[in-house]
């Protein structure tokens, strides 16, 4: 595991596609930040921490043999590689809000960004992004955001916590290049937010209550609506109201 270490960086996902560009970078480098400047969340949403007290790095994930169709499997084994790391950690009341938000409590405590490129080879090169708040206290102006030192009621040594997120997501890799990608799955069903809970959901200004059912392979949201039809929603298509 190769680790390199900054004091500042505009994105460490940008940096991390600078270096690929240029250079031969091995499987699972990892590029961490004491202070992104301008950090993405999905679909360009910014991913704001506290310099010095929260966790944002970047691993480089290759030759994992994934098909295009398959690569939400990848976000799969990333929300889930978090949560169970966080576990060890006692962490109470984890969960994944869909697509990939990690939760303690009703709180967003981390978000993942991957970026994925396709190679002249057909090889696909994994950026994984990951946003954790570790040891910030104050969220003003942010009411669903939070900390894992919130949580917990403690503080936490940031690279304890990031060399078992990557521990994890490696044990978890190995699940995918054996073709146990149910696992996976089921793990994320398992700790899906508000899953079989009745929530009001907003889609372009209107809001509907629904059901969620779980994530198809290929990342859609499943809700069961009032007329017992089941209707998929792709990321950003529709909000959960929580």
């Amino acid at each position: 595991m190769n680790i390199i270490k900054l004091n500042a960086i505009n994105s460490t996902n940008d940096y991390l596609k600078q270096l690929t560009a240029t250079r031969h970078v091995e499987h699972f480098t990892i590029v961490v930040a004491e202070n992104q400047t301008q950090g993405r969340g999905q679909m360009g949403s910014a991913w704001n921490a506290e310099p010095g007290k929260n966790l944002t790095f970047s691993i480089l994930v290759k030759d994992l043999l994934l098909q295009i169709s398959e690569i939400f499997t990848l976000n799969v084994a990333v929300a889930i590689s978090i949560a169970q790391a966080l576990e060890t950690f006692n962490i109470p009341l984890l969960s994944i809000k869909w697509p990939n938000d990690i939760l303690a409590g009703n709180k967003k405590v981390g978000g993942i960004l991957i970026e994925n490129s396709i190679k002249n080879n057909g090889e696909i090169f994994s950026i994984i992004g990951i946003g954790l708040n570790v040891n910030q206290q104050n969220f003003d102006g942010l009411p669903k955001a939070s900390s894992i030192a919130v949580a917990a009621r403690r503080n936490f040594d940031k690279e304890a916590v990031m060399l078992a997120i990557a521990e994890q997501l490696n044990r978890n890799l190995m699940v995918l290049l054996h073709k146990d990608a149910k696992t996976l799955w089921d793990n994320y069903h398992q700790k899906l937010y508000k899953k079989g809970l009745p929530m009001p959901f907003e889609q372009n200004g209107k809001t509907f209550m629904g059901i969620i059912q779980g994530v198809n392979y290929n990342g859609s949201l499943q809700v069961l609506l009032a007329d017992d039809s089941i209707a998929e929603y792709n990321i950003k298509e529709v909000q959960l109201l929580y």
